[in-house]
Parts: structure tokens; C-alpha cells; sequence
């Protein structure tokens, strides 16, 4: 005879499974420090590849007059000032990107070790029924 208590709680789990579940699990398969390198490379990456989308776009708004202007300023000091702002959105992409991480990673973390704690109260509940 199924109980209503423990038939509540397999739903409940089963729900979490077929929902948030399956990204949780995924997160929790990797330690702590690897998976959140592993997502601000990815966001560095991103933001790399942002940044010179948004160079490119300000090269291309005027390129007649960068063309012109080339010749009279310092290269040097371009590319340092470039550099500058390249460093800098990299720098603060990734800042926002660990903390976003590692505050996923510590709820997944969480929601995983109450999934578990239902799974030993569900192994519980049927050895007691036996």
C-alpha cells in the first residue's frame, strides 16, 4: 500500500529531476573552482569577441577620417589606449561573470545536497514499511 507521504515526495522529486534537476546535476559533476574557470573562460572569450565587434564598428562609423588622421597620431598611444580598454572590459566582464558563477554553483549545490537528504528520507521510509 503506497503512503501519502512518500508518494508526495516521489513527485516532488520527480518533478525537480524533470525541471531544474538535470542543470543542476550537470553543475554538480564539476568541483567548485574547475566549473567556475571553465564559465568565465567562456565569458572572456564572449567578451573578447564583443569588444571587437564594438572596435570594428567604431573603426568602420568613420574609417575615411581614421585614415587620414593615421598618419598624425601616435600609434603607440592608440594601441596602449585600446589595450587600456580592451583589459578593462575583459577585467570587469569577468569579475561580474565569477560572481554570477559561483552564485550558481553554490545554489545548485544546495538544491543537489536537498535532493539527496529526499532520497535518503524516501530509502528511509521504505525500509520502514518493510
Amino acid at each position: 500500500m503506497l503512503k501519502e507521504e512518500r508518494v508526495i515526495l516521489m513527485t516532488h522529486m520527480a518533478s525537480y529531476e524533470q525541471n531544474e534537476g538535470k542543470k543542476n546535476v550537470s553543475i554538480g559533476n564539476y568541483f567548485r573552482n574547475d566549473y567556475i574557470a571553465v564559465q568565465v573562460m567562456k565569458s572572456v572569450i564572449c567578451a573578447t569577441i564583443a569588444f571587437a565587434m564594438v572596435f570594428a564598428l567604431f573603426l568602420f562609423y568613420d574609417f575615411e577620417s581614421f585614415m587620414q588622421d593615421i598618419y598624425k597620431m601616435d600609434l603607440l598611444a592608440f594601441a596602449k589606449n585600446v589595450l587600456t580598454w580592451y583589459l578593462g572590459t575583459v577585467v570587469v566582464y569577468g569579475v561580474i561573470s565569477y560572481g554570477i558563477f559561483s552564485y550558481r554553483y553554490s545554489k545548485a549545490r544546495k538544491s543537489l545536497k536537498n535532493y539527496y537528504q529526499n532520497l535518503k528520507k524516501l530509502n528511509a521510509m521504505y525500509h520502514n514499511e518493510q
